[in-house]
């Protein structure tokens, strides 16, 4: 039986995934949007199995987000390697929308990575490079069409040289396609590629949404003309309809392997409970060929499905990550990530060894701040998170615990606090900016258990004194509204710990014993 492998490669909030092979290794990146550190790096030998070696934007230097809203930030990277340097191309959306495109380079793609080089004159997003057989490197991507909008969110791909030496732009732009159906909004995504002597510029159509589609065009020169395929889009779901299990395909780039195969990387999610996506665009992968000059996605299927016959390249697996992390190593795990640039010293891995500490500071995950939060992607339909907390609440301001963000206005705060009647394990639900407590029951313990075990769309709360000892806050809340589909946005859901004085000064902390996070259904 020929070996296989199941979809998603990289299950969670990591959307438009980029690709490049060096030799016979391969490297991915995906976005992050106002998440810290910024675009997560992954390694990968047989393009199954992928370990991450870090992240491109690790440094507060190299990144700002104080302040940024929700699902601003970084879109949309494109990586890529030339003449012994990797290159990662990005767009930097800031809270009026405006596009700010940069890029890095690394002689090793675990870093580090240099400081962003601005582009000036670089309008739109999804930027990309091409670096042909002459030596020139080419910048794509979108943008308004000079002559202005035909129809809503009229966008075209557009092409201009960039100068390596100064990292500029230079040299004339050229407008390149607007997509494959006219009418279709938000042509984006765009990606250059040099295959037999032509050029072929693949693009994402209609939104990153359930109407998500990728098209393609060709030409015999980088300027232009290019020839659309009659055979658009080459891969959509949109046509499957809202119940399919795969939805809003695009947003994808492609490779050759050492062996001559050639396989797509794409965004999708898997809606569940009705169309709601709670783990965000996820990065899928499937197998494409050649046919007359043209790609054909997953021939004979047509579609991204669950499980596909794995490239013809030797298994590489990697080490798994240990489902609990008891916080004993002397910096934390490439999973966790803080809600933008994390600023001053919030957490401890070394103050307590062998616990988490978290200072409880004014900033609040209510608010476009950068609270004292550190947290993971929910990566599975159905999940189990536990953490061990030690944390005394000093007044009714203070509280720590766990939190189920998908982002300012849309969460769920499990946390342990203090009220007239003394301390209490609490509840919140904040749906739309509006707060409501869900549950709260008295509790005195200085050490507190607590667990959050979701089942599909139904989140379930516990809390104990003594290990295992669980007893029921609330069963059974409402998950969807972790979902961008009611949420907005474009990023995943996801659980972390947290500790808040909520706007007063405090000196108090919260040790994390451990937290772990497990599958309980795929």
């Amino acid at each position: 039986m020929p070996r296989t492998y199941r979809n998603p490669v990289l299950p969670g909030f990591y959307p438009d995934p980029s690709i490049y092979r060096v030799g016979e290794d391969y490297y991915l990146v995906t976005s992050t949007f106002e998440y810290f550190p910024g675009l997560p790096i992954f390694h990968s030998r047989d393009l199954v199995n992928w370990r991450q070696i870090g992240h491109v934007l690790d440094r507060p230097s190299q990144l700002n987000l104080d302040g940024i809203k929700p699902s601003r930030g970084l879109w949309a990277p494109t990586i890529r390697y030339h003449e012994g340097m990797f290159y990662v191309i990005n767009t930097f959306v800031d809270n009026e929308k405006e596009c700010h495109n940069f890029i890095v380079t690394a002689s090793n793609p675990a870093g580090p990575w240099s400081e962003p080089y601005w582009l000036e004159g670089a309008e739109g997003i999804d930027p990309s490079l091409l670096f042909d057989d002459d030596g020139r490197a080419w910048y794509t991507g979108n943008r308004t069409p000079p002559e202005g909008e035909e129809f809503f969110k009229h966008r075209e791909i557009w092409l201009q040289e960039l100068d390596l030496s100064t990292m500029q732009l230079t040299g004339e732009s050229y407008s390149l396609w607007s997509g494959a159906l006219r009418g279709a909004t938000t042509t984006e995504a765009p990606h250059l590629y040099k295959i037999d002597g032509m050029y072929y510029l693949m693009v994402a159509e209609a939104g990153t949404s359930y109407n998500h589609a990728v098209t393609i065009a060709r030409s015999e020169t980088i300027t232009g003309p290019y020839e659309g395929n009659r055979r658009n889009p080459i891969l959509t779901h949109r046509h499957l309809g809202h119940d399919f299990p795969i939805g809003n395909v695009g947003h994808a780039d492609i490779v050759e392997t050492q062996t001559g195969e050639w396989w797509m990387v794409m965004l999708a999610s898997r809606p569940y409970g009705g169309y709601y996506r709670n783990l965000g665009r996820e990065t899928f992968m499937a197998p494409m060929r050649w046919e007359q000059g043209w790609p054909i996605v997953s021939p004979g299927l047509g579609r991204v499905g669950f499980v596909h016959t794995a490239p013809d390249l030797p298994e590489q697996r990697w080490p798994t990550a240990p489902a609990c992390d008891n916080f004993e190593a002397d910096r934390l795990g490439f999973q966790w990530n803080f809600l933008r640039t994390p600023r001053g010293n919030f957490w401890s891995l070394t103050e307590r060894p062998g616990y988490l500490r978290l200072y409880l500071r004014p900033q609040m995950i209510s608010k476009w701040q950068n609270p004292s939060f550190i947290c993971r992607r929910q990566q599975h339909l159905s999940f189990a998170a536990r953490a061990a907390m030690e944390f005394t609440p000093q007044s009714a301001n203070e509280e720590a615990g766990l939190v189920l963000l998908q982002n300012s206005d849309f969460q769920y705060r499990f946390v342990y606090t203090l009220t007239n009647g003394g301390a209490v394990v609490r509840l919140v639900k904040r749906a739309a900016g509006e707060e409501e407590v869900l549950a709260e029951k008295p509790v005195s313990a200085g050490r507190l258990y607590m667990k959050v075990e979701a089942i599909g769309q139904e989140y379930s709360f516990y809390y104990a004194t003594a290990a295992e000892a669980w007893a029921p806050l609330l069963e059974n809340a409402d998950g969807r509204i972790l979902s961008t589909d009611v949420a907005g946005g474009f990023v995943g859901a996801y659980i972390g710990m947290y500790a808040s004085s909520n706007g007063q000064p405090s000196e108090n902390v919260a040790d994390f014993d451990w937290f772990e996070y497990a599958a309980l259904i795929a």
